[in-house]
């Protein structure tokens, strides 16, 4: 198999850019797309939290399968090769996911998807980190958070606008898949030269970085679970089922807006106090859920700003790494971070079903706990 050639050196990085953009959009739309229509689905077919739990951990569990072996598989395709299949398979599996009604079957498909978004989810913040300068690395990377954020939204979206059921949501979001890989083919796009790990094991960068792993997993942990469990918290509640799924759009949409400021602050102040006071703030807002919930205009105003400050903390988790590390070091802790967000969002979303069965207000006692702790042990565990 021939490689796929690679524009020259000097065409232009805007459209690089674009492509970059485009492909963490769709991370974050076929998981977003997937992830409550399939929690919703189940419920209506009468699956217990339990249950829909454990189906959002498939997801996960394809992350951990591909993060084994992701280095050699972009060193035998290349990055635009690996995104285009990875593209190509996450289209395939949402028009699967509309097709198939087999509960059982949405088992190994969840596996596929999450195999398929972990390695855009890599193979992007790679190529984000070859197109940066140290000078403006956190807003470059405030612009590939706010895109991931917009493939977060636009899940929600969709459903609030053509329902939580039927074949019409996959084929969308398999059209958008379609036409993202339709862009990382444009021969002006110019992808990174593929590094291999450093020698040693990956496992080191606990040791060297663990806040920075620690934020990663929970990025990941609280976002599965709220994606797979806010629409039906809102519902228990006395939401409206489109109305529920509409919270996750106004949340990342305050992810998508506030990043901005958050990169222009991370290039600007000490970036490591400014991960401490999102985590904070993002404790204490999730701890005021089951107040404002009650409230449509006060719970859109808190999630939206929530979103924010909670991606933040990732946001500037990247700027930091991407600072610290690079070449094959770099290669060597994003292996290792794949690693740890799947194992995040195989907890996540566990830890959250059991925490909601215990109580009304579980998703929001596990996501200000998570916070909180994380807060805790950033301020007393500074990565240098």
């Amino acid at each position: 198999m021939s490689p796929i050639s690679e524009p020259a050196q000097g065409s232009s990085d805007i459209v690089s850019r674009a492509a970059v953009i485009a492909t963490a959009a769709m991370f974050g739309l076929t998981y977003s797309l997937s992830a409550p229509l399939i929690a919703m689905d189940m419920a209506r077919q009468g699956a217990g939290e339990t249950m829909i739990g454990v189906n959002a951990a498939m997801h996960a569990v394809g992350v951990l399968i591909t993060a084994l072996f992701l280095p050699r598989l972009v060193a035998h395709l290349g990055p635009r090769r690996l995104i285009l299949v990875s593209l190509v398979a996450s289209a395939c599996v949402l028009v699967a996911f509309g097709l198939v009604q087999n509960i059982w079957l949405w088992f190994p498909l969840r596996l596929l998807l999450g195999m398929a978004a972990e390695a855009l989810f890599v193979v992007s913040e790679t190529w984000i980190n070859a197109l940066s300068t140290e000078n403006t690395r956190a807003r470059a990377m405030a612009a590939y958070t706010a895109a991931l954020a917009l493939g977060l939204a636009l899940g929600p979206l969709i459903l609030s606008l053509v329902g939580a059921g039927g074949l019409l949501p996959f084929m969308i979001g398999a059209v958008i898949s379609l036409c993202a890989a339709g862009l990382v083919l444009a021969p002006a796009v110019r992808a990174p030269p593929f590094e291999k790990p450093s020698s040693g094991n990956s496992l080191r960068f606990l040791g060297i970085a663990p806040v920075a792993i620690g934020a990663i997993t929970l990025n990941a942990a609280v976002e599965s679970a709220g994606l797979s469990f806010l629409a039906l918290y809102a519902i228990g509640l006395g939401w409206q089922a489109e109305d529920a799924a509409r919270l996750m759009f106004v949340m990342m949409f305050g992810a998508i807006v506030l990043q901005l400021p958050i990169g222009w602050l991370g290039d600007m102040v000490d970036r490591g106090k400014l991960i401490v006071g999102c985590a904070v703030l993002a404790s204490l807002g999730a701890a005021l859920w089951p107040w404002v919930l009650h409230s449509e205009l006060a719970t859109y105003a808190l999630l939206f700003v929530w979103g924010g400050v909670f991606v933040g903390i990732y946001t500037l988790t990247l700027t930091v790494v991407g600072s610290r590390f690079s070449g094959g070091d770099l290669v060597g802790i994003y292996a290792l971070m794949g690693l740890t967000w799947g194992a995040g969002a195989l907890v996540g979303p566990l830890l959250a079903g059991f925490s909601m069965q215990a109580g009304t207000h579980g998703l929001a006692v596990f996501a200000a706990v998570a916070c909180g702790l994380f807060a805790v042990t950033a301020i007393f565990r500074r990565d240098g």
